[in-house]
Order: structure tokens, then sequence, then C-alpha cells
């Protein structure tokens, strides 16, 4: 009974610490990505008057024309979209070799960190203490019986 006691706090050790280390993981590709965005409109730049047509939670769609007078509506809409409204008419920058990557003009990938430090923050604020806690428990679930200690299985009754 202790051995599968240990096993299963074992498992949620390595299960708490795995789902930590995703995010952390998830969070850093995430930057990194932002950064690698923000480095392709920079490298090829252009830059045009932007029309935002959607806003959700998560992106802002919008419509520009480029000088060639082709019209592009980037499909996961323009990078920190934060602050826009439906109708508003905005500054953008984007990568002449891929319309589809535009960002708000201005705006580059620092105004990530906040947002993915904090999830970093809070997912170890609480892997932490939850580790320390499983870790103990794994400790108390290893410690042998003591020897006066009897069992039904050694001592049936």
């Amino acid at each position: 009974m202790v051995a599968g006691s240990e096993r299963t706090w074992r498992i949620a050790l390595r299960a708490v610490f795995a789902v930590a280390v995703l995010l952390t993981v998830l969070c850093v590709a995430l930057l990194l990505a932002a950064i690698r965005n923000d480095r392709a409109i920079s490298a090829n730049m252009g830059t045009a008057y932007a029309t935002v047509e959607q806003v959700s939670f998560d992106r802002a769609i919008i419509r520009y024309e480029t000088p060639d007078g082709i019209a592009h509506s980037p499909a996961n809409g323009v990078l920190y979209p934060e602050g826009l409204a439906a109708g508003d008419l905005v500054w953008i920058e984007y990568d002449t070799t891929d319309p589809d990557l535009a960002r708000v003009a201005g705006r580059d990938a620092s105004l990530t960190l906040l947002p993915l430090g904090t999830m970093l923050l809070f997912t170890w604020l609480v892997a932490g203490p939850l580790i320390w806690w499983i870790r103990r428990n794994v400790s108390a679930a290893a410690a042998p019986a003591p020897e006066g200690a009897k069992t039904e299985a050694t001592h049936p009754a």
C-alpha cells in the first residue's frame, strides 16, 4: 500500500512539474515568435492606414491597401491590437514580402512581456508550493514504518 501511495505522489509531482515547464516553454516561444515577427516587419517595412473592421478579445481584423492598390485583410488580424475599436483608422506597419503580417505602428514585442511575465509568475506561484507539498508527501510515503507498528499483512488479527 505504501509503495502505491508513493508512486501516486511521484506521478503527481512529475505531472505538476511537466505542466509548469510546458507553460514556461510556451510563454518563451510566444515571446520569441513576437520578436521574430517584429524583425520581419522591420526588415521589409511598409506603412499604411488601416480600418479596424472587427475586434474580439484576442485580435482585431483590419483592412488596408498597399501602394500597388491591393486590399489586404490579414486572417489572423493585427499584432498588438489592444485599445482598438471597430471603425478606427490606425497607422500600421507591415512586412512588404508578407502583407498579412502587420502591427499597429509604434507597438512591438515588448508589449508581450507583461502578460507573459504575469502568466509565468502565477504558474510558478502555484506550481512551486504544490511541488514542495507533493515532495513532502512523497517523503512521508517513502519513509519506513516504525519497528513497533503492526500491519495486517504481517500479523493478521
